[in-house]
């Protein structure tokens, strides 16, 4: 078989292989970890004046009025704060700053609540390495990563932690989260929160508040909330996702776009199984394109859930994803889409099938 000529047929073309994701065991040191939390590139360029209340919703505009003043009031509290403070050492200032030491952000599905929460971490005035943002997986996976004491540590000098997508939905994490924040909270630390709705509330999806702060306990008392009303953007008539392509067609795009990785759906998930999803990220380094071959249903809830977090990670590089076999919307069964999990799991069939659409212009590149 002869190899394809170049437009000129001056000779062939060589297509560089692709990347393959099952072919990477990143091993990712604790300082990038930490380094790593900060808002996704969707949200590099976002703050609050490009934050566009509805003028029907005056809660829009109180909640950035609300959250501009709280920023300015971490770096006026910072003033004061000695040099000992800086990494966790010392003794906690025997008075705490005036006003509460956490906001949460309660309100439905694309209001921008993430929006606000990046645009927050952007105003406040302080250094990035001394203020993080990630969401709750991300923080119970830097958990996993470095134990409990070491993140308490790494954690204490930092004036602003923002946590997006608080997830209900599993009480041992909850625990876990809230045990930390609390040592956080008595170190100085700023907080803010975004939080998922516990499965089975009456009107899921909207409001969340009285959930959030009685899963927190004994911290709720540090947390001002605020209500943010709007439209659900599911209401706003997205495109439907694209049917699947050939095993063809996704490989051809895999070997004609550069940076793109290839692999089959099932070694994939496997291999997802012998990283920790604290590297997820690190996985996809310098990954322009995901390509797949053979998705199909996954098979048990293990792997469902790691499955979200790659989905999550890509979804936050803007990675397009170009796949083969069943679409996305058969990732998950019905037993999964109806239980605790489920709104893990519409996320990632919503992030997953933007993604698809994104990919649309690779297979119409060629």
């Amino acid at each position: 078989m002869s190899s394809p000529l170049a437009p000129s047929g001056s000779g062939p073309i060589t297509d560089p292989a692709p990347l393959s994701l099952c072919a990477r065991e990143p091993h990712v040191p604790a300082d990038r970890l930490v380094a790593e939390m900060v808002p996704p590139p969707r949200f590099d360029s976002v703050r609050f004046s490009t934050y566009i209340p509805d003028p029907n919703q005056p809660s829009q505009t109180e909640a950035v009025r609300v959250l501009e003043g709280f920023a300015a009031g971490l770096g006026a509290a910072a003033e004061g704060s000695g040099k000992r403070r800086l990494f966790g050492f010392g003794k906690a200032p025997k008075k705490a700053p005036a006003g509460p030491r956490g906001v949460y952000l309660d309100g439905g599905y694309g209001v921008g609540k993430t929006h606000l929460l990046a645009s927050l971490w952007h105003a406040t005035p302080a250094e990035p390495g001394l203020k993080a943002f990630g969401t709750f997986v991300e923080l119970t996976n830097l958990v996993g990563a470095l134990g409990f004491q070491q993140t308490v540590r790494t954690l204490s000098g930092h004036r602003l932690l923002c946590i997006d997508e608080f997830e209900l939905d599993d009480p041992g994490d909850t625990v876990l989260v809230s045990t930390l924040l609390g040592k956080l909270v008595d170190a100085g630390v700023a907080l803010a929160a975004t939080s998922n709705t516990l499965p089975g509330k009456l009107g899921e999806g909207r409001f969340a508040a009285a959930d959030f702060l009685r899963e927190i306990q004994g911290l709720s008392a540090h947390f001002q909330a605020l209500r943010i009303d709007g439209e659900d953007y599911r209401h706003r008539g997205l495109p439907e996702a694209p049917p699947p392509y050939s095993d063809e067609e996704v490989t051809g795009v895999a070997h004609a776009t550069e940076g793109a990785s290839l692999d089959a759906f099932s070694p994939l998930l496997e291999h997802l199984a012998r990283v920790h999803p604290s590297r997820y990220g690190a996985l996809t380094d310098g990954i322009r394109a995901v390509c797949l071959t053979g998705v199909r249903p996954v098979p048990d809830q293990s792997t469902a859930l790691r499955l979200v977090v790659l989905a999550d990670r890509l979804y936050d590089r803007e990675v397009p994803v170009l796949a083969s076999g069943m679409p996305f919307d058969q990732l998950f069964s019905d037993e999964m889409l109806n239980g605790g999990y489920r709104k893990k799991y519409f996320r990632a069939i919503s992030r997953l099938t933007a993604l698809a659409r994104d990919a649309g212009k690779l297979v119409d590149a060629r």
